[in-house]
C-alpha cells in the first residue's frame, strides 16, 4: 500500500503533467488539499516537500504553493 504522502504527490504531479496545472498556477491550500483527500497535515507536508526535491513546485512566502516553470532559472 502506498503512503498518503506518495499518493498525494503523485496525485499532483499527474495533473503537472497533463497539464491541467500549469506553470505559475497556484496549488490548493494546505487545509483545501486535507479536506478534498481526507489526509493529515502531515501527509500534505510530505508530498509538497517531495514535489519541491524534484523541481516540480515553489513556496512564495506569503503567496503560497505553485507550480514551478521548468524554463526558469534561480
Amino acid at each position: 500500500m502506498t503512503a498518503k504522502y506518495e499518493r498525494l504527490a503523485n496525485a499532483i504531479r499527474e495533473k503537472i503533467r497533463s497539464g491541467e496545472l500549469k506553470p505559475g498556477d497556484k496549488l490548493p491550500s494546505i487545509s483545501q488539499i486535507r479536506e478534498e483527500y481526507q489526509i493529515s497535515y502531515g501527509s500534505v507536508r510530505g508530498a509538497m516537500l517531495v514535489l519541491k526535491a524534484e523541481g516540480l513546485i515553489e513556496g512564495r512566502q506569503g503567496d503560497g504553493v505553485f507550480v514551478k516553470d521548468p524554463n526558469r532559472q534561480d
